[in-house]
């Protein structure tokens, strides 16, 4: 039996070597100390790249819109989300189907349609405003809307299956010791899917901060995300602050990915206790 699994893990670790050697590299010559043109050739350890990278204005005003972005997307589509998937879970099983249906599209579905679907939305309504004299143009609110709405369903899928784990009759019984509706969700229900809700909230930051697509046809002029600003120094001459820039932010997103893991274990060893 030993033998025969030593193929499948050789397979897996070509697998995870073919997927992960390209970051170990960048990350590697993120400290690359050599001034030539050259970023190909190893000359010595150094931090300096990062030193520039956080002294450099451009970068550290797109790493705050990216921030304040991923934070704000985050905790509106987390109560958008969680309230939404309460609702769907109250549902009739044809209607949640169908729903749920609809719910699963913006997750299957390709970034570029739902940028290019969002950017038209967004260029009718600034020309609709337009025509009755208003001026309005796209910018971090049209940002803020489009995260919100790709971020949703995201949400909805974390907090379900806490919902579905629930009893029944645990909302029954808090209406019958006294406590109203909004009392019954807010003390019993939402307590008992909270590491669901966590878990939405965080996949939804993790994914509004890596966004690119999405945020590239719906952000105009006005503002630029870290990942619009790395494409930006990408189109120049490759720069070892690019080799840093996204290596933080891969360990940024890397160590969110391990919050969320960690989340789940914890909540299914509870589970595990609580059904002994």
């Amino acid at each position: 039996m030993k033998r025969s699994r030593i193929p499948g893990r050789i397979l897996s670790l070509l697998v995870m070597l073919f997927l992960y050697a390209p970051i170990i590299i960048m990350i590697i010559f993120s400290f690359n100390n050599n001034p030539s043109k050259s970023r190909t050739v190893w000359t010595g350890f150094t931090f300096d790249w990062y030193i520039k990278l956080f002294g450099d204005a451009p970068v550290l005003n797109a790493l705050y819109t990216s921030l304040v972005l991923a934070l704000l997307s985050a905790a509106i589509a987390t109560v958008i989300g969680t309230i939404s998937a309460i609702g769907i879970y109250g549902m009739k099983p044809r209607a949640r189907r169908a729903v749920l249906s609809l719910n699963n599209i913006p997750v299957v579905n390709p970034e570029i349609i739902t940028g290019v679907s969002l950017s038209l939305v967004f260029i009718l309504f600034v020309k609709g405003m337009s025509s009755i004299g208003i001026a309005v143009e796209l910018g971090f609110w049209s940002l803020l809307i489009a995260h919100i709405t790709f971020n949703v369903p995201f949400v909805i899928l974390s907090v379900l299956p806490k919902l579905r784990q629930l009893s029944k009759n645990v909302y029954e019984a808090a209406l019958d010791l006294g406590a109203t509706p909004f009392k019954a969700y807010m003390k019993v229900i939402i307590p008992e899917i909270m590491p669901g809700i966590i878990s939405g909230a965080v996949i939804a930051f993790t994914m509004s901060i890596d966004d690119f697509i999405i945020s590239y046809f719906t952000a105009g002029m006005s503002v630029q995300t870290l990942p619009m600003y790395i494409y930006s120094m990408t189109r120049k001459r490759v720069s070892p602050e690019i080799n840093a820039l996204s290596s933080l932010l891969f360990v940024s997103v890397l160590l969110l990915l391990l919050i969320i893991n960690i989340i789940q274990v914890k909540d299914k060893k509870r589970s595990e206790i609580n059904r002994r």
